[in-house]
Formats: C-alpha cells, structure tokens, sequence
C-alpha cells in the first residue's frame, strides 16, 4: 500500500540539499530523513519541503 500523502517514485528522484545522500521515508511522521545530515525534512500536503531552515535535527 502506498502513502497517499507522498509518492514514493519521488524518493527516488530527491537527495539531501547538504549532503546529496539518498533520503528515507518516516511514513509514521510524514518526513524524508537525511542520515547523513542528521536531518529530517517535512512533507506537507504531498510536497517535500526540502529547506535547510524548515528541517529538523535528528539524533
């Protein structure tokens, strides 16, 4: 079953504006997980918001 709040072929299009690593989908929390950047990005109505200043800090 996909989410219907993210397409999961973006994933596959997308990397971490810092690090250019790949990203991971948290389906739980609606995020795209930079683990290189200790990063965690938002994605809001289906749309990854992919800004250094809107992302989280992960452990």
């Amino acid at each position: 079953m996909t989410d219907p709040a993210f397409d999961r072929r973006m994933l596959e299009q997308l990397v971490c504006p810092v690090t250019r690593a790949p990203l991971t989908w948290d389906a739980e929390r609606q995020e795209l997980i930079s683990r290189a950047a200790h990063l965690a990005f938002p994605v809001r109505g289906g749309i990854p918001v992919m800004l250094v200043g809107e992302a989280r800090e992960t452990d």
